[in-house]
């Protein structure tokens, strides 16, 4: 197996966002209460309430991610639901300077939480489960995903939009 690349250096890492795609995986977590969604503290989409996520680690499954993220963004374990595919998500900002934005290939996934209890890393300022009738304002990049979830197969009641 490929060892894991988990630190980038800062300058390495600015290049890399300035002139490619970063491959990432994204957590559609549901429960019967609805879908998790995070106030993101960083670029891009900063302020905005987003689902769980970040890039893949070189030598990490897409499986393997999801289940780092789930950890290390949320201090919580996840059995995955399904995978709805790759997503092209484009934002003009970025979280380094003079980067002319920031371009992922997201894998986006569903899955269940295997307890309530949400320990937040720096990158949310918030975090909370919204029925999904009544979801707040969200990026457009989470309405995409939410367009291809299959709610009857998750035992949750159909979005009305």
């Amino acid at each position: 197996m490929t060892e894991r690349v988990e630190w980038i250096p800062d300058e390495v890492w600015s290049d890399i966002v300035e002139h490619m795609p970063i491959p990432s995986v994204d957590l559609l977590v549901v429960t019967d209460d609805g879908l998790l969604l995070a106030k993101r503290q960083n670029e891009p989409a900063k302020g905005e309430w987003f689902v769980p996520g970040g890039r893949i680690h070189k030598g990490e499954s897409l499986e393997e991610a999801v289940h780092r993220v789930a950890r290390e963004e949320l201090g919580i374990e996840v059995v995955i639901e399904n995978q709805l595919g790759a997503y092209d998500h484009r934002y003009e900002t970025a979280d380094v300077t003079d980067a002319g934005g920031k371009h992922y290939v997201a894998h986006g996934y569903v899955v269940r939480p295997q307890s309530d209890c949400l320990s937040l890393d720096n990158q949310h300022t918030a975090a909370k489960y919204f029925d999904l009738n009544s979801l707040p304002s969200v990026h457009p990049n989470v309405t995409a995903y939410l367009d291809n979830m299959e709610f009857e197969q998750l035992g949750l009641e159909p979005r009305q939009d």
